[in-house]
């Protein structure tokens, strides 16, 4: 087995290990900064695994922010047949793409 975690950010849960990138909902750093996943629910490092309760008191993800961007535009459609109705919208999602750097 190999070396890695899941954390909480955003509402979503990620597993990330050492030096991947990922995207998450939009964080609170500029680009270049450097931030802490604390919300640590599992590690595993080889043989071991810890779960937390919720969290892993002591645990954390230490990263790099890449960059802050949005999403390409998702349409949301509604359409019903026959009473000529029609609604168009469309939404861009805000993220922050971050590095890895140690767990």
């Amino acid at each position: 087995m190999s070396n890695f975690i899941v954390i909480e950010t955003g509402g979503k849960q990620y597993i990330v290990s050492s030096e991947k990138k990922i995207k998450v909902e939009k964080l609170n750093a500029k680009e270049g900064d450097n931030f802490t996943f604390d919300k640590v629910l599992l590690a595993v490092d080889g043989e071991s695994v810890r779960i937390g309760t919720p969290y892993i008191s002591g645990a954390k993800a230490e990263a790099k922010v890449l960059r802050q961007a949005r999403d390409r535009k998702k349409i949301v459609f509604k359409y019903h047949s026959k009473t000529r109705f029609k609604k168009k919208k469309g939404h861009r999602q805000a993220f922050s793409e971050v590095e890895i750097n140690k767990i």
